[in-house]
């Protein structure tokens, strides 16, 4: 009797990965084994960025709440301290852009926290 194997679910396997591998560079858009290994990667790497993306921007904010925050004579975390004392209610991101775009705000909330 012959061997049975389910071709149909095996290609739409293989079809699926490499649909997915679309636009890599030579044999890893390709070769199944070696497309599926870069996908593989990459999704390893979409997984653990997607984490490292907010570690980033609230990085970044906190570099503009403190060279704003210095600007008026006083460091970052004097400034968050002094603002959680005052129970204002802004998150880093929100005083940030404050910092960027709107520094007479950002002045007047940083007297506030001073007072």
């Amino acid at each position: 009797m012959p061997r049975s194997v389910n071709h149909v679910a095996s290609r739409k396997r293989r079809k699926k990965i490499l649909k997915a591998a679309k636009g890599y560079f030579g044999g890893r858009s390709k070769v199944y084994t070696a497309a599926k290994n870069t996908l593989e990667k990459g999704l390893q790497y979409a997984y653990r960025d997607r984490r490292q993306k907010k570690r980033a921007f609230r990085q970044l904010w906190i570099a503009r709440i403190n060279a704003g925050a210095r600007q008026h004579g006083i460091s970052y975390s004097r400034l968050i301290h002094a603002l959680a004392q005052n129970e204002v209610q802004l998150n880093r991101k929100v005083l940030a852009d404050m910092a960027m775009n709107h520094p007479d705000t950002f002045k007047a909330i940083v007297d506030a926290a001073k007072a």
